[in-house]
């Protein structure tokens, strides 16, 4: 059982040291340090294991700089505890000793955090849940060999813990919306099937739902809002967060998979001004976060994350603390890299977005996680907050103009063809040859944060009403279209051709160079009945839902399919062309761009409108005197049947059709093979490889 401390018994303390922040066991006790700057007196509290019942507090009695510090004896694994500072300096917070503050280094906290404007108005002690020491030696890094995957081979797969395995029926009950849940055999299974070889969870750090939504009867399903960056988030637990993660991490890489979580280095849970005090607050406020002035002079925190306030993530504490809490979750639950939430956030040193920053060349170079996969949302909405294609070499990138441009060419749009065409060999208007590599785009059709794919084809406007703000949130432009009706339908014309368009998008997706990123449920034909901002909303909405009809599992399977193909070729996953001096090889010997009649395209027929049907040839060089990789694709998102005249090579060879969209089963599709003409129907595409012939 773990050991705490006797109120009964008088309490050993003494100076301890102010390194390493947090709380630090030893076989004689615990050491506890916290940043907290100003501070007047720093009271360490401690609770009872089981009730939390206050047991003492012990007014830290050592101070070096600006790190309270004490070592108290007989503390042990699993003791809860809290801090309450008195800072006394009127102005932007008092930060209030009845107010009970998590420790920023807090490996584990007690139970979930949630807002109860009672609670919090007294003393918060009964609303915020209680930091736990952890011995470190419970939870030694993982034996288990992380995958060794080549970039090129990366598929992404993102998922919500709950959402992912709260409806599964063969996930035991109590593992259902849990860590132990998202690693049954039955559900990694699907994800390997699928052919992903990256899951992308959603936030795992602790976060706490915001106040305002919580008051609505709501809550912040997606978790885009931390109070601790160390702590695994309890709700996704059945007893020991940490372990349990661990366990799941542990489950993905014996089975070849990567784990990438989502973090948010840009804001926190305490709001702006007003916001409750719940951490950094009360410890350390003008540190924690970037502050401005209005123009009346007054002191306010700045807002680019649109969440209130804003990491201060040049001042050297919080700049350690987010790489001690990177290189924890790398080393100590063990994941393989990060997506980075508003990652512009990061670069700013301080207002103003560089790609030098300082925290941004300190990932650079730091042994534990330059070696990480390393993911950037290229925006904020502070000043300058645009920055697609600006992260250092090393990052990739969400990008999305190969989102819009790729829902609109589909969605049939003109004037879409050349920047359509860009996109599909790797956004290099963005990502330059030299300085990038050829998967640094990130390529996604959707995202958490939008509709799903289903819904993508199947309304043109949002349907964010049971959010209760009126169908205000969520974004209004979505590029998307509902093809005759809006939402559900019977109509079977109709839900053939969504079908049909599922298909076009998703197939362009995976064949575009780049790194694909697939939102979890879009090959189960997942729905969110039209809602683009479902973030608050903690039920069948977002839950997976299992249950295939024909139509379901004919995508999925086509899904399936499309990413074996990918994977199947080099060309079609990795160009390594013969002008990009990024690298020192190359596997293209050509790539030509045709007209639906045979001609080349030239630079004309890229500026008409009207010109939505194209072709490309990919040849490759010969390698081990093997055959070199040769595809042809037609890509027609016109409404018209177009006849495409293929190049004629030999008499001897023939084009092998490998995918062709417009039909709805794998199954349905001929197995043929042509020498020229192909009559390509109206929004779809085909994909052919070339072949000589075998004579008789």
């Amino acid at each position: 059982m773990d050991a705490q401390v006797d109120s009964t018994q008088k309490v050993l303390v003494s100076a301890g040291n102010p390194q390493p922040l947090g709380a630090t066991p030893t076989d004689e006790g615990c050491n506890f340090a916290v940043f907290c700057p100003d501070a007047r007196a720093v009271i360490l509290c401690l609770y009872h294991g089981d009730t939390e019942e206050p047991v003492n507090e012990i007014l830290l009695p050592a101070k070096s700089g600006d790190i309270w510090h004490g070592f108290v004896e007989d503390v042990a694994d699993g003791q809860l505890y809290g801090y309450r500072v008195d800072r006394g300096d009127g102005q932007l917070h008092s930060a209030p000793a009845d107010k009970l503050l998590i420790d920023p280094y807090a490996k584990k906290l007690s139970r979930p955090i949630q807002w109860n404007a009672r609670q919090y108005a007294h003393d918060s002690q009964f609303m915020v849940p209680k930091s736990m020491v952890v011995d470190g030696t419970r939870y030694p890094p993982s034996t288990i060999k992380k995958p060794a995957l080549p970039r090129h081979r990366r598929i992404i797969y993102e998922a919500h813990v709950k959402g992912l395995t709260k409806l599964h029926p063969l996930v035991p009950e109590e593992d259902q919306g849990k860590y132990l849940g998202a690693c049954h055999p039955a559900v990694i299974s699907h994800i390997k099937a699928l052919g992903a070889t990256t899951v992308q969870f959603m936030p795992l750090c602790s976060f706490m739902p915001e106040p305002y939504i919580t008051e609505k009867g709501l809550t912040n399903y997606w978790g885009y809002n931390p109070i601790n960056f160390f702590a695994p988030e309890p709700r996704y637990a059945k007893a020991d967060a940490l372990a349990e993660i661990k366990a799941m991490v542990d489950a993905y890489h014996q089975e070849g998979l990567e784990v990438i979580v989502d973090v948010v280095f840009n804001h926190t849970a305490e709001g702006g001004n007003g916001g409750p005090i719940l951490s950094y607050k009360g410890l350390c406020p003008y540190q924690a976060y970037l502050m401005e002035q209005t123009a009346s002079g007054e002191l306010v925190f700045s807002n680019h994350s649109g969440c209130g306030n804003t990491i201060h993530s040049a001042q050297p504490t919080m700049m350690t603390l987010i790489l001690d809490a990177l290189r924890y979750w790398v080393k100590v639950i063990g994941v393989d890299g990060f997506r980075f939430d508003l990652a512009v956030c990061l670069g700013r040193d301080p207002q103003h977005f560089s790609q030098n920053a300082g925290l941004l060349r300190a990932i650079r170079q730091d042994p534990a996680l330059k070696n990480s996969i390393l993911i950037a949302e290229p925006w904020d909405i502070g000043p300058g907050g645009y920055q697609l294609g600006n992260f250092p070499s090393s990052w990739l990138e969400v990008n999305d103009k190969f989102r819009d441009t790729v829902r609109a060419y589909w969605r049939g749009d003109h004037g879409m063809t050349a920047e359509f065409a860009t996109r599909l060999m790797g956004s290099r208007d963005v990502f330059h040859k030299d300085k990038r590599h050829i998967n640094t785009s990130v390529n996604n059709i959707t995202y958490h944060d939008g509709f799903t794919l289903q819904d993508l084809v199947s309304y043109e406007q949002r349907h964010n009403e049971a959010n209760g703000e009126n169908n205000r949130d969520g974004h209004g432009h979505n590029v998307s279209c509902n093809y005759g009706e809006e939402g559900d339908t019977t109509n079977a014309g109709i839900i053939s051709l969504r079908e049909r368009q599922k298909r076009n998008l998703f197939t362009t997706l995976i064949l575009s160079q780049g790194t694909p990123h697939i939102l979890g449920g879009d090959e189960l034909s997942r729905t969110q009945k039209g809602n683009n901002n479902a973030y608050c909303q903690d039920n069948e909405m977002n839950w997976f839902d299992w249950t295939l009809n024909k139509r379901k599992q004919d995508f999925l399977t086509f899904c399936s399919y499309v990413v074996a193909l990918r994977q199947s070729s080099e060309l079609l996953s990795h160009l390594l062309l013969e002008d990009d001096n990024f690298q020192r090889e190359t596997n293209v010997a050509a790539i030509r761009w045709f007209k639906p009649d045979g001609s080349s395209k030239v630079s004309k027929d890229w500026q008409d409108a009207d010109n939505q049907a194209f072709g490309a040839e990919i040849r490759g060089r010969s390698k081990d005197n093997e055959p070199p990789e040769h595809w042809f694709m037609c890509f027609n998102s016109s409404d018209n049947d177009v006849r495409f005249n293929l190049p004629s090579l030999s008499p001897h060879g023939g084009w092998t059709l490998h995918l062709d969209t417009r039909y709805a089963s794998i199954n349905d599709q001929p197995n043929i093979c042509i020498q020229r003409v192909f009559l390509q129907a109206g929004r779809s595409l085909a994909i052919f490889s070339y072949s000589e012939l075998q004579s008789n």
